[in-house]
């Protein structure tokens, strides 16, 4: 198989560096890698198969000889350089919101819906991080017994917001327990001790008061199960908790499954690991999720309000699948 040239957009950031490290821990077939960042980061130097790797200014022209393009530097960075790097003939798989909804770009999750890569015109779109653990659990479910509504509520951590915001959560714990003042620059709100509205940065709530991440969770899910008649409403929090994402998750299905049914569908499922022995301790958690490639469910019980629906506890690593894995198993989707 041919090595590829491979661009980092955002290479210094949170996600940029476990996508760098996930590249070389896969041994994706890398000729050459690229670390693209703004102007601020010239100078860096970043890790990657024992070599220090310069920092480049990403613009126009970075893009010249780069077949696959990944990139993670925020919605605005890919409106304008996605399409400048898919003319220049790299794919593109954005780890950004910019390109998600857009009826002519495929948003993927390989174990779920990898057949909609045949249709990517040079860019591919990798969904929310909180979407994608969802749908991972999702997809087994849906297909033996069809989805016919879901409610959701996260409990999402702080390193989704990026450096600054686990920082944050740190510094502001420690002001907190010292009996200081601190006053936050990251979340509208105080997040250590404290559970907030998940609303992205410089974003709000919505005309129908749910915020752009509950959107983006309704939209995406249909999208990616490819099934616009399934209802989904969601409740999206931040808690004071600095890596890997968790998930209250309800589901309705038109033909009844069992928990017994479901714990057996998902314990095949890929990329999906069961933990549910309740009487032992034993189901998902955030700390023991962090770092693993894979999405946890347990709690796994028959909803006592509803003759046909489950509840069930879903934890994922947000910046492995929720992100940089992701984004690189798109990639080697393509290969």
């Amino acid at each position: 198989m041919r090595e590829k040239v491979v661009a980092v957009v955002g290479a210094t950031g949170v996600v940029g560096h476990q996508m760098l490290q996930i590249l070389e821990a896969r041994k994706f077939p890398v000729a050459r890698i690229k670390c693209l960042a703004s102007k601020r980061s010239l100078g860096k130097k970043l890790p990657f198969k024992g070599e220090e790797v310069p920092v480049e200014v990403l613009d126009e022209n970075s893009f010249a000889d780069v077949d696959i393009a990944l990139f993670s530097a925020g919605g605005g960075t890919s409106k304008k350089f996605a399409p400048i790097a898919a003319a220049a003939g790299a794919v593109v798989i954005d780890n950004s919101s910019a390109w998600r909804m857009d009826p002519d770009v495929p948003l993927v999750v390989p174990e779920v819906n990898p057949e909609a890569l045949a249709k990517h015109n040079g860019i591919i779109a990798n969904p929310n991080c909180s979407t994608t653990q969802l749908v991972v659990v999702l997809k087994p479910l849906h297909d033996a017994a069809k989805i016919r509504r879901i409610v959701v509520s996260t409990y999402q951590a702080v390193s989704g917001a990026g450096i600054a915001a686990i920082d944050e959560l740190r510094e502001e714990s420690k002001a907190i327990l010292n009996n200081e003042r601190y006053t936050p620059a990251v979340f509208p709100h105080q997040i250590a001790f404290n559970c907030i509205p998940q609303i992205p940065q410089s974003d709000a709530f919505a005309d129908n008061a749910y915020t752009t991440e509950e959107m983006k969770m309704v939209n995406e899910t249909k999208k990616i199960l490819g099934d616009q008649s399934i209802r989904v409403t969601a409740t999206t929090v931040r808690v004071p908790v600095f890596s890997g994402h968790s998930e209250s998750v309800n589901v309705e299905t038109e033909k009844k499954l069992t928990a017994a049914e479901a714990r057996a569908l998902l314990e095949k499922a890929p990329g999906v690991v069961v933990e549910d022995d309740p009487a032992a301790q034993r189901y998902p958690l955030a700390v023991h999720a962090v770092g693993k490639y894979d999405t946890f469910v347990g709690r796994i019980r028959e909803d006592i309000s509803h003759p046909s629906a489950l509840d069930m506890w879903v934890v994922s690593d947000n910046l492995l699948k929720g992100a940089a894995l992701n984004t690189v198993q798109i990639a080697e989707q393509l290969l």
